[in-house]
């Protein structure tokens, strides 16, 4: 799954829980790890609504590949997050 085409067809097809079994299996299996297997790990579970999930599969992502899209998605949930966290104070 070197192209990961399957985990984003997955995704894309909003089939969450598959393409992350996908995903896992590969991380599993793989001789060496892999940033954008991390990176669409951290986008399903940020697709699945688990923010925890995400950052931390942004920050293997990021570990790996400092260049990783995985940097644009981490300050996007980061942002997200804080903006949740604001309005909690407003209520």
């Amino acid at each position: 799954m070197e192209d990961f085409a399957a985990a984003e067809k997955l995704l894309g097809e909003d089939r969450t829980e598959e393409a992350i079994n996908v995903l896992n299996e590969y991380i599993a299996l793989a001789s060496s790890p892999s940033d954008k297997a991390y990176y669409l790990l951290g986008n399903a579970y940020r697709k699945k609504g688990d923010w925890q999930g995400a950052i931390n599969n942004y920050l293997m992502a990021m570990e790996l590949n400092p260049e990783s899209p995985a940097v644009n998605a981490y300050k996007m949930a980061n942002e997200i997050l804080d903006f949740y966290n604001k309005d909690m104070y407003n209520q």
